[in-house]
């Protein structure tokens, strides 16, 4: 059966001072919910948003949640359809290629014949039923090639320069998938603008659809301590005695992305590694001015929260506090945010500073701030 994850581990840094080690990006109410749909003017996480797209293509028992284990109780309490037994809890952060394994080899164990799509938290997708189009496309071509991997690739609208590229190959059986060519690091705006003209690549989005099976042996080849570490995990029972198990072994992984070790090495083997066309509108919210894109505008300025602006323009101002209200005048393209214990002001050209900025901040304070 076809089942979906939902990465969700993140920290956020790049979205301090709002999002925090204690609560972040993923569980923060910041995606304003659209009138369209009946909404009152309220807002929504993007773990929900996530958990939500997914359900236009799956039923919620067959949606799991992967995260850090000190999110759990907070992710079960945004997700009142999330099942227990779906999810997933990482004890430390090993970078995805042991998450994703881990979540893989725990469907694995519920389904042995497992399907299994991994997305992430961290995304705003637009429309929501090309989105579902695609992905059930991508399960689609799993019959085809049931060995395959499978990425989303994204039509890109801009040169960007802050993602990586796939460069599609030849077509498959499938309609809307190709065999991926080539993986591409973050290019310099020249070598975007040339991606961009040739029409051959697409933004890789991270997202990916592969047989829960198929991921496990690739670690396997890889990986092998990851394999085996995760085997000993789900040799345990469940529940108590398996908690431990994962305590012990899983701080110990290899820390790897999935990408290192499953899709680069998959990518030396012809048309092992497919792409399916996604084109959609779609958000990486990960920093203030992508955040930026999904809050309301006045007088040329994005806001969320109380804000009144005079002779101000080019700004993203935000505040966390209903009662707390941020006023400017003669401000330009500048990010205020204000939170109870933290005032953050920079030029949105140094937004991507802003991991930075805590790191200095944890040097002068520790973890007080962050």
């Amino acid at each position: 059966m076809r089942h979906a994850v939902v990465m969700a581990g993140g920290s956020g840094t790049r979205l301090w001072p709002l999002s925090r080690a204690a609560r972040p990006k993923q569980l923060l109410d910041v995606i304003q919910d659209d009138p369209a749909d009946g909404a009152d003017g309220g807002a929504h996480s993007l773990l929900a948003e996530a958990f939500t797209r997914l359900e236009a293509v799956l039923p919620a028992e067959r949606i799991w949640v992967c995260t850090a284990a000190r999110y759990g109780a907070q992710v079960q309490a945004a997700l009142p359809r999330l099942r227990p037994d779906r999810l997933v809890l990482e004890p430390v952060a090993r970078d995805t290629a042991n998450a994703v394994g881990l979540a893989a080899a725990l469907v694995a164990e519920a389904d042995t014949d497992a399907e299994l799509a991994v997305v992430s938290a961290d995304h705003v997708i637009r429309p929501v039923e090309r989105f579902a189009a695609t992905l059930g496309t991508a399960f689609d071509a799993l019959a085809a090639r049931p060995q395959a991997l499978v990425t989303l690739g994204i039509r890109p609208t801009a040169p960007a320069t802050g993602f990586g590229y796939v460069r599609r190959g030849a077509p498959t059986e499938v309609a809307g998938v190709a065999e991926a060519a080539a993986f591409k690091e973050k290019p310099d705006r020249a070598t975007a603008e040339s991606y961009l003209a040739s029409g051959e690549y697409l933004w890789n989005s991270g997202m990916f659809v592969w047989r829960a099976r198929t991921v496990l042996d690739a670690l396997a080849d890889h990986l092998p301590a990851t394999a085996e570490g995760l085997g000993r995990v789900v040799a345990a029972p469940a529940g108590p005695e398996r908690d431990a198990v994962l305590a012990e072994v899983f701080p110990a992984l290899p820390k790897t992305s999935v990408d290192y070790a499953v899709l680069e090495p998959a990518a030396t083997e012809p048309g092992r590694v497919l792409v399916a066309d996604l084109d959609v509108e779609w958000l990486d919210v990960g920093s203030w001015p992508a955040l930026a894109q999904t809050l309301a505008s006045h007088d040329g300025n994005a806001v969320g929260g109380l804000a009144v602006t005079l002779d101000s323009a080019g700004n993203i101002v935000f505040s966390d506090d209903p009662d707390h209200l941020v006023a400017l005048v003669g401000v330009r393209d500048s990010v205020v945010v204000a939170t109870a214990d933290v005032t953050m002001v920079c030029p949105v050209s140094d937004a991507e500073r802003v991991k930075q900025l805590l790191a200095a901040v944890e040097e002068r304070f520790g973890s007080r701030f962050s």
